[in-house]
């Protein structure tokens, strides 16, 4: 599939939140971490302001639930206007079943795995989620250095995705830039969280052009090869 660019509104100013979701008018999604104090230790955003994006922009929003508890919370968000919900299965008590609420009201479902978590025990979950997301760096704060020691990890959830022939998406958060948006594709990740590397950018827009161009490329020689 064609590579997704969700940059993070995170690395956004965030008094000036319209503005800058119409800063990146082309992107893919609009990604949103929303972060509790409890599963991680910084607090950012909630529900009514997931409902003011999704009325300030047409473009679709990716919220990243870092939190607890996100049996109870994660519906809201898709009721707040999310296009996609994605859940941290360290704190989630019923994936599946949280995984079908989210996609039977309408959002797509993923799951977010930390750096420590390891995919291969949740390979039965798969068919269950739209997504899942292989965090390479430790949620909770932006602006950190990719994990290169991630890849690895990307490249055998890709491995699983393909071995059960599903139709599903692998994202990237954490770290990703210009400089590592190539290792990323070519181990199979196609959907790409960027913060610091397109708010940080003089032209976002621009920016999310040239990831996108970076990473299609990569993939294309992968396939080749």
């Amino acid at each position: 599939m064609p590579a997704q660019i969700s940059p993070s509104i995170l690395a956004a100013d965030f008094a000036r939140l319209a503005d800058e979701a119409r800063a990146v008018d082309g992107a893919d999604w609009l990604h949103v971490d929303v972060m509790d104090n409890h599963f991680v230790p910084n607090l950012t955003l909630g529900t009514p302001v997931v409902e003011a994006l999704s009325r300030a922009t047409g473009t679709p929003l990716d919220c990243h639930l870092m939190i607890e508890d996100p049996d109870r919370w994660a519906p809201q968000y898709v009721e707040a206007g999310a296009g996609s919900v994605t859940f941290h299965v360290e704190a989630a008590a019923a994936p599946v079943r949280l995984a079908r609420e989210i996609r039977a009201k309408g959002a797509r479902a993923s799951m977010a795995l930390k750096p420590g978590t390891p995919v291969e025990p949740y390979e039965d979950l798969l068919p269950e989620l739209d997504m899942l997301l292989v965090m390479t760096v430790e949620p909770g704060f932006g602006g950190q250095a990719f994990l290169d020691i991630m890849l690895p990890k990307i490249r055998r959830t890709r491995q699983l995705i393909d071995k059960h022939g599903l139709e599903m998406w692998l994202q990237v958060d954490g770290g990703v830039s210009a400089d590592t948006v190539e290792r990323c594709a070519e181990a199979g990740a196609d959907v790409f969280v960027a913060g610091s590397a397109v708010y940080g950018a003089d032209d976002p827009a621009a920016a999310v052009r040239a990831l996108r161009t970076q990473a299609e490329e990569a993939a294309r020689r992968t396939s080749a090869g």
